[in-house]
């Protein structure tokens, strides 16, 4: 029997176990993670992602993947099974977090470029081929025992297990939470292909909203497409299931073997639930594991690394000592609420899409049409995620001081010492005061100790053109933050390292209230002092 000990254990090796493991070996911690599958999978699951998520994703430094190795998503248009244009919506390349609105990638590529990052961090070791069989929490430490194909085992001793390891998880069996079931569930044929002579798509990406038969075509990633076609109901899983079925379905958009060549075809059933607790005491879930989702929102994969950004620092606090341990609360409280949110939108996406009633389908049309008609729906699309309202921010579960607090922040260009860049590869990651004048005056010697002692970067924004000899300063390059903190009545922020706001300062006064919140709740002082 071989045992390991580490800091962290994680079950399942997909990119949300990566990217927690990655996240948490760039801080240091000794990380070890299981898979059952000697080797990684080779086909898309997912096939983009969103402006945070592709932020979380520079954050674990693999930011040449994501600028280099995949593309904006671009237009996305809804067209009835008439061909009539129900909704338009046109993704910047420039979105919320600095990155594309939507990002089509190839899924082995992304776990590849993650896989690589983790080679290069020594605390972190990837054992594949071993399933985690049983797991036990000794209050001080988790005890978790995997076994190979031939038999052998494998103990793991560490300080938290996070089960990433799928729909079927096993450390959810652990924890055994409520599920929350939405009961929305459907069978659509998936077919990932590689093109074989070149063509240019517009839009980019497409739903056909066909009661006689809902499909879909998207990108998926440099050199890869995707058509999904729903299952309808005179037919059984086995009959669409078929290389023929594909082949004469695709011959729907043009694509044929004469100009194409098919990967793959698998019938993938959705579903619609979420655990309600992601927690009991040294054990944690996040990922599939935690929820499923429709993919008409693509918010699958990204609530996933959503959850990994949000854990990796309150355990990484936690850990350092910095932090009681009931701080992880609030990643079960922060996450079900932005997962539940993400569900629900998936599943009323999915009613419209898959309606097969064809005079329900019509007056959908004429609904969507009469709406697109008068400029609802077009443009940019819409945020999938909500603010926080409860969790570990500032006044706590209640209806949180400033419109910022719990909010996603900004992310654009900013310059300093001659280096220009996205503000996350110029400032760095971690805690940031962000405020539109020197917050040093209003911080007492108490306070910056503290603040520094989280590796919190302050940041002074000055306007574009103007100087910077100050070390905390950064010019505002694209006009973007001091516009951001005004339109909110806001002097200063202070981000976490998840990028979500903890709170604003209004007031002078408010830069001492914001900090002293910070301190009570994560309960420093109670164990630094203890």
């Amino acid at each position: 029997m071989e045992r390991i000990d580490a800091d962290v254990a994680i079950v399942g090796d997909g990119p949300v176990g990566q990217t927690l493991a990655v996240l948490l070996a760039r801080q240091g911690w000794q990380v070890v993670v299981v898979d059952r599958w000697p080797q990684p999978y080779t086909m898309s699951r997912a096939v983009a992602f969103d402006s945070e998520t592709a932020r979380i994703l520079a954050m674990a430094g693999i930011r040449d993947y994501v600028a280099n190795d995949t593309e904006p998503s671009g237009r996305y248009i809804w067209r009835n099974g008439e061909g009539r244009v129900l909704l338009d919506i046109q993704g910047s390349v420039t979105g919320w977090c600095g990155w594309p609105d939507s990002t089509s990638m190839y899924q082995p590529a992304l776990e590849n470029a993650l896989r690589n990052q983790g080679r290069e961090l020594p605390s972190l070791r990837v054992r594949r081929g071993w399933e985690a069989v049983a797991a036990t929490d000794l209050g001080d430490r988790v005890e978790l025992r995997a076994v190979d194909r031939n038999g052998e085992s494998l103990t793991v001793t560490a300080g938290w297990l996070v089960g990433c390891d799928g729909a079927n998880s096993f450390v959810r069996g652990l924890i055994d939470p409520p599920v929350r079931d939405l009961g929305f569930s459907h069978d659509w044929l998936i077919c990932d292909v590689v093109l074989t002579r070149p063509r240019v798509f517009d839009p980019n990406n497409l739903q056909v909203c066909d009661p006689a038969r809902p499909r879909t075509e998207a990108s998926a990633g440099p050199g890869h497409r995707r058509w999904e076609f729903m299952r309808v109901a005179d037919e059984s899983v086995a009959e669409i299931d078929t290389v023929e079925s594909a082949w004469r379905l695709l011959e729907l958009f043009d694509v044929t073997p004469d100009n194409a060549r098919l990967l793959r075809h698998a019938v993938y059933t959705f579903q619609s639930r979420w655990a309600e607790n992601l927690r009991s005491g040294r054990v944690l879930i996040a990922g599939d594991a935690a929820h499923v989702m429709p993919p008409f929102a693509g918010q699958g994969m990204c609530s996933g690394l959503r959850d990994a950004a949000n854990l990796a620092w309150k355990l990484g606090l936690v850990l350092r000592g910095q932090a009681r341990d009931g701080v992880l609360d609030s990643y079960v409280a922060e996450r079900v609420r932005h997962v539940q949110h993400a569900v629900r939108l998936s599943v009323d996406l999915g009613k419209v899409i898959c309606q097969l009633d064809p005079r329900a389908a019509a007056d959908r049309d004429l609904v969507m049409t009469a709406a697109r008609e008068r400029g609802v729906g077009a443009g940019r699309p819409q945020a999938p995620v909500h603010p926080l309202r409860a969790g570990l921010l500032h006044h706590g579960g209640r209806p949180p001081a400033g419109p910022l607090t719990g909010t996603l922040s900004r992310q654009a260009r900013v310059a300093r010492r001659g280096v220009t860049g996205l503000f996350d590869e110029v400032v760095g990651s971690g805690f940031v005061l962000l405020s539109s004048e020197d917050p040093r005056p209003f911080l007492d010697a108490d306070t910056r100790a503290f603040l520094a002692g989280l590796g919190t970067h302050l940041v002074t924004l000055v306007p574009a053109g103007e100087q910077t000899a100050d070390g905390t300063a950064v010019v505002d390059v694209d006009d973007v933050y001091l516009p951001y903190l005004a339109a909110a009545g806001a002097r200063a922020v202070l981000v976490r390292p998840d990028f979500y706001v903890f709170g604003q300062v209004t007031e002078a006064e408010d830069y001492g209230r914001l900090v002293t919140d910070l301190r009570r709740q994560i309960a420093v002082d109670a164990l630094t002092t203890g």
